[in-house]
């Protein structure tokens, strides 16, 4: 049985279209974007430098680090430039209920993931 559960998180209009915004779920800091048809999450730091990722520029389902300009795919956390980088960042679920953000948050979220830094 999965521990999972849906945590309300943000009102829709405090993330204004093609911007992110930080927030605090369980012990985590993510950034959730919104793309103007759907909402993404994923760990607020870059997996470079720890560039908050959640003041990067979003391009189409990607966000450019404000740092560096390693650019991370919001669907999947994968790193899309530097190419030859094996780095991600954690994604989460996302759904609305009615004009509240909601993350899928579960215990496997709290366990520290081995990144590879440049």
């Amino acid at each position: 049985m999965s521990s999972a559960r849906w945590m309300r998180v943000t009102d829709r209009r405090n993330i204004p279209p093609r911007e992110g915004r930080a927030a605090l779920v369980g012990d985590r800091e993510i950034a959730i974007f919104n793309l103007g048809d759907r909402f993404l999450a994923v760990d607020n730091r870059c997996p470079h430098k720890s560039g908050p990722l959640c003041d990067g520029i979003v391009s189409g389902a990607a966000v450019v680090c404000p740092l560096h300009a390693w650019k991370i795919d919001l669907t999947t956390g994968r790193v899309e430039r530097p190419a030859a980088s094996e780095s991600c960042v954690r994604s989460y679920p996302t759904r609305l209920e009615g004009d509240i953000v909601l993350v899928q948050w579960s215990p496997e979220n709290v366990k520290t993931k081995t990144d590879h830094a440049a």
